[in-house]
């Protein structure tokens, strides 16, 4: 009996030793993981429906009427071409400025905390659910009203000047303009010369006879148009490196600052970081075909075919997103420092920049002379609440100094030699160029809230966890320093930078270039 019960089961034990009931608590385990993954999934999914709402939210609000939300309308002009599709919807509103200063702040910082959740488990969701909310957002802001600024109509104030009046905005400030032109009220940098690219510059040419109205929808629409293929770049860029295309892709196209003060603003920025990533994803392609030419075949191949298409196309990108905006010749450096590991690669890219060089010089020599943007005036200006000028107020100097911008421009100097360096010796010069964008945007006397664009593509594709923490962490800065209801809140706290003598000095500098 004894040796018949030792081969018995126990009572509730299994008969196979242990295996189902490892089985059973693998799937349990199992289960537990999917059911954690859709939870991710759900609250990414809920955190973008967030993004999308509160972004339809407050493009009506803007649109509704007249207020410190929209410059370019007062009390007595929002014609109902420029409120757009949205305006209006909202009768019950409230009208004191201060509560949607609150309501649009609120919104705002809601939208980029939704943003950061998002982030973390977006890997999760379908990529149809991230398309169909980044072609939302475009949408909305495509049809609101400008934001933050008026640089739109400052763009088609200096094209119709050149078409319309034949004065050469490189070298007649807009006030001495006729003022009857429909553009000259609207615009405000009245007198400052154009420091828009020679390139941008013709672009605006080309949407004068349109009428001003029109050439506002139309070059919204560019732009829209535009920072969805950035972020198609973005995406093929991200499969190439074996990075997730979704992180990356809405790591771009979601970012609240971007839609609000970008999209919403209405800025070329975007024309400038779409051929920056035009370079980028052309290099990358290079990169895979360089590594089919190593051989025998490869190399006669290469020297029977000099001429290489791809690097040639990212030579003359860089040189084309500098003719848009001169921000963008800060990463040329970088991306040749990239490049001197692989020589032939190095003489095609500069090859591809003289060519595409001497043509925007020949375009620009017809349409200008030898005239060029006024980037002097305009890095000469100072907000109050740039990193520079908060710096200049730590150290008890009231602001930033002449001194105190030497300084910084030395130090963009030798941040750009040590992200060369860095790209020379990790051969990525991505992750260079983002890090070489930051330390632009740290150093910039005339910082903006939608300048985050030139880093976010680069931090996207980048294996730098840092960079992207960066990047993040700047959204930040800029949300508090230019937030609507951010001006009370420096108020309520005593904290007015532009009340010191070297502040004083600043406002008066931008006043003279304004109205």
């Amino acid at each position: 009996m004894a040796g018949d019960a030792g081969i018995l089961p126990l009572r509730g034990a299994p008969v196979d030793g242990g295996q189902q009931l490892r089985r059973r608590r693998g799937l349990r385990g199992r289960t537990g993981a999917l059911a954690g993954e859709d939870s991710g999934a759900l609250s990414c999914a809920v955190a973008m429906g967030v993004i999308v709402a509160l972004s339809l939210l407050a493009v009506i609000v803007v649109a509704d009427r007249p207020s410190g939300l929209a410059p370019t309308s007062h009390n007595w002009y929002f014609p109902r071409w420029m409120a757009g599709p949205l305006g209006g919807l909202w009768p019950g509103l409230t009208r004191n400025g201060n509560d949607l200063r609150y309501l649009f702040t609120a919104a705002l910082v809601a939208m980029y905390a939704s943003y950061v959740l998002m982030l973390k488990n977006v890997s999760r969701l379908p990529a149809r659910w991230l398309i169909g909310a980044i072609l939302a957002v475009h949408v909305i802001f495509m049809l609101s009203p400008p934001m933050a600024l008026t640089d739109v109509f400052n763009y088609i104030n200096y094209g119709r000047m050149e078409v319309a009046d034949h004065l050469n905005p490189y070298t007649t400030i807009p006030i001495l303009e006729p003022h009857s032109d429909p553009s000259f009220a609207l615009s405000n940098w009245h007198e400052l010369l154009s420091p828009y690219g020679p390139l941008f510059t013709m672009l605006t040419f080309a949407v004068v006879p349109l009428g001003v109205a029109a050439s506002f929808w139309v070059i919204k629409a560019a732009l829209m148009l535009t920072s969805l293929a950035t972020i198609a770049l973005v995406w093929r860029c991200a499969k190439l490196l074996g990075l997730d295309p979704r992180r990356a892709a809405a790591l771009v196209g979601l970012n609240p600052i971007v839609l609000v003060w970008g999209l919403g603003g209405d800025h070329n920025d975007f024309l400038m970081v779409f051929f920056i990533m035009l370079a980028i994803y052309l290099l990358l392609l290079g990169r895979a075909a360089r590594a089919r030419r190593e051989g025998p075949v490869g190399r006669l191949r290469a020297w029977l075919l000099p001429l290489a298409p791809l690097e040639l196309g990212t030579g003359a990108a860089l040189v084309t997103a500098t003719a848009l905006k001169a921000s963008a010749a800060v990463l040329i450096p970088i991306v040749l420092a990239g490049l001197v590991h692989h020589r032939r690669s190095l003489l095609q890219v500069l090859l591809g920049m003289a060519v595409a060089g001497i043509a925007v010089a020949v375009a620009s020599l017809y349409a200008f002379g030898l005239h060029i943007p006024d980037l002097s005036t305009q890095s000469s200006l100072v907000t109050p609440e740039s990193l520079p000028n908060l710096v200049g107020l730590a150290v008890g100097a009231g602001g930033e100094t002449e001194t105190l911008h030497v300084l910084m421009t030395a130090a963009l100097a030798v941040a750009l030699i040590m992200c060369a360096r860095l790209a020379y010796r990790t051969r990525d010069p991505v992750t260079a160029c983002g890090w070489a964008s930051i330390a632009l945007l740290a150093t910039l006397s005339w910082v903006l809230p939608w300048y985050v664009l030139w880093v976010l593509p680069l931090a996207a594709l980048s294996g730098s966890t840092r960079l992207r923490r960066t990047a993040m962490l700047f959204g930040v800065y800029l949300i508090i320093a230019w937030a609507p209801a951010s001006g009370l809140l420096w108020k309520a706290i005593g904290f007015h930078p532009e009340r010191t003598a070297v502040g004083r000095l600043h406002q008066r500098s931008v006043r003279e270039l304004l109205n």
